[in-house]
């Protein structure tokens, strides 16, 4: 247990840092040639998109960019994938075709490869998009952007993408809903007032996304068509197990449970509209409340102090999957903006603002222009690839927000704490 004044820095960085310290001086040996060719490529120029991770959520991502090469008429080519799973590295890229890799290392080498998708187990995200973006890469990176004790490492990314040219976006796609910038907007012009009080978050009945991860092969084993080194990264070395490998979500070495890997879809738009940066206290509780074979917790609640005076609740379980009123959006919670003149809420395809007890505005109802679009999603972020805008619809500076915030609930609920954020010294203190 960690006292009261010592900072966290819960990435355990001293155990075989091949990903972080071999990866860094693999891709920083390549950065001159990997930036050159891909600066060098002009507005209506071939992108070439290469895959680090081949699993399940890696088939959205072929098929978006594939549909945007041949129907929306989009100058992208898959040209590159990498898994450290040689089986379901050659059944992803059928049909797609692009250079198998087994080290990711290798694939940011490519000079074919201009942007990188991550979709790997949360544990290697850092190291990856850091490694990636000073090889010269844009990087597209799935949610969470980090594991929840890599708190240290979320703070380098943050820099690494902070200090460089390259585009990145976050896999919160939801972004792309027109409602959370209308939202945001309004917000800003004054409606609601002085925000105080928002809360979102995300109710599904079934760990499907956990228990339920199809086991390939029960009698697959490490050896040349399987990694089980790099798979561990950074996290504890243990004797090779089929199901922490296929199943990698139910174990906290790994993944984060609802915290950390549903709420980034529900607090990054929230953020977003309070534009609000790092807290200044979380308080979580939670638990396995129904699924006993996993060791991340089914159920969390995190409430979110900030600097302005403002709270912000996120709530969920994988118990029920009954998210209150509006009706859009399921299973994410419907973000509710509570100011001192009114509420900013979604009901239907409308933003509904609800005046406050006293105040003398009137109620008010916006449409919403559009959607969620995940290929649309891309497709913006392949637009800042070639113009160099930084400033995607999801970008790293967002996700360092929201992550902190995050892992901060995940340390504190831990170690029945509350977690505070010392933004002097940039350090999670528990």
């Amino acid at each position: 247990m960690k006292n009261k004044s010592e900072s966290v820095d819960s990435s355990p960085f001293s155990r075989r840092q091949f990903l972080q310290e071999a990866g860094s001086l693999a891709a920083a040996g390549m950065a001159t040639a990997s930036v050159i060719s891909s600066t060098a490529r002009g507005a209506n120029e071939r992108l070439g998109v290469g895959y680090i991770g081949c699993g399940g959520r890696s088939g959205a991502h072929f098929q978006a960019v594939h549909w945007l090469k041949t129907q929306g008429k989009e100058a992208v080519e898959i040209v590159a994938a990498c898994d450290v799973y040689r089986p379901r590295l050659n059944k992803r890229i059928e049909g797609y075709g692009g250079k198998a890799y087994m080290d990711y290392r290798e694939l940011l080498a490519d000079p074919n490869v201009d942007v990188v998708c991550i979709s790997t187990p949360d544990h290697q995200h850092g190291y990856q998009a850091i490694d990636a973006i000073k090889a010269g890469k844009h990087v597209y990176c799935e949610k969470p952007v980090t594991h929840w004790r890599q708190f240290e490492l979320t703070k380098k990314l943050a820099h690494t993408a902070r200090a460089s040219d390259r585009a990145f976006i976050l896999g919160s796609q939801g972004m792309s809903d027109t409602a959370y910038h209308q939202m945001r907007q309004l917000v800003q012009d004054g409606l609601i007032g002085q925000p105080i009080h928002a809360e979102c978050g995300y109710f599904r009945v079934g760990d499907w996304g956990e228990r339920g991860m199809r086991i390939d092969d029960p009698n697959a084993r490490p050896g040349p068509d399987l990694n089980w080194e790099a798979f561990l990264g950074d996290m504890p070395k243990r004797p090779f197990d089929v199901s922490r490998f296929f199943r990698w979500r139910m174990y906290e070495d790994y993944a984060g449970g609802p915290s950390t890997d549903l709420f980034p879809h529900s607090l990054t738009p929230l953020l977003h509209i309070l534009g609000v940066k790092m807290p200044s206290m979380v308080v979580a509780t939670g638990g396995k409340y129904r699924y006993q074979e996993r060791e991340i917790p089914d159920t969390f609640n995190t409430l979110i102090d900030y600097p302005e005076g403002i709270t912000v609740a996120v709530l969920g379980t994988q118990g029920n999957d009954y998210q209150g009123t509006g009706g859009r959006g399921a299973p994410g919670r419907i973000p509710i903006v509570r100011g001192w003149d009114g509420t900013l809420t979604i009901q239907g395809n409308e933003i509904a603002f609800v005046p406050a007890q006293g105040s003398d505005k009137k109620p008010q109802r916006f449409p919403i222009e559009h959607g969620e679009d995940f290929t649309g999603y891309w497709r913006d972020f392949l637009a800042c690839c070639r113009s160099g805008k930084k400033e995607t619809a999801s970008p790293m500076d967002l996700a360092y927000y929201v992550q902190t915030a995050l892992q901060m609930g995940m340390l504190g609920l831990r170690e029945g704490k509350t977690a505070r954020f010392d933004p002097d010294k940039e350090q999670i203190v528990l």
